[in-house]
């Protein structure tokens, strides 16, 4: 099993705050999905242009998850998280 880290302050910070939603309950189930198959759980799909090489998943319907994929150390490292905003 995967699990999820970050390398900036930044991105640590969005993903917390998503985590620790009151709004949004499900997204510690989702998150423990992706940590099992971070290729397919959440909608998940590699990204394409400038953020090639990346992931994205849905944490719900205005929430995504940029992350990439670290199968030497078996980890999911967090880019960004938040709205559709987080590809630009």
């Amino acid at each position: 099993m995967y699990t999820i880290t970050t390398r900036s302050k930044k991105a640590e910070k969005q993903y917390y705050r998503a985590l620790h939603s009151r709004s949004r309950p499900c997204i510690p189930e989702k998150l423990e999905k992706l940590r099992e198959n971070p290729r397919t759980a959440c909608d998940a799909h590699k990204l394409k242009g400038r953020l090639q090489d990346k992931w994205s998943c849905s944490l719900g319907y205005d929430i995504r998850m940029v992350y990439e994929i670290d199968d030497e150390n078996v980890e999911i490292v967090v880019v960004a998280v938040g709205s559709h905003k987080v590809y630009g």
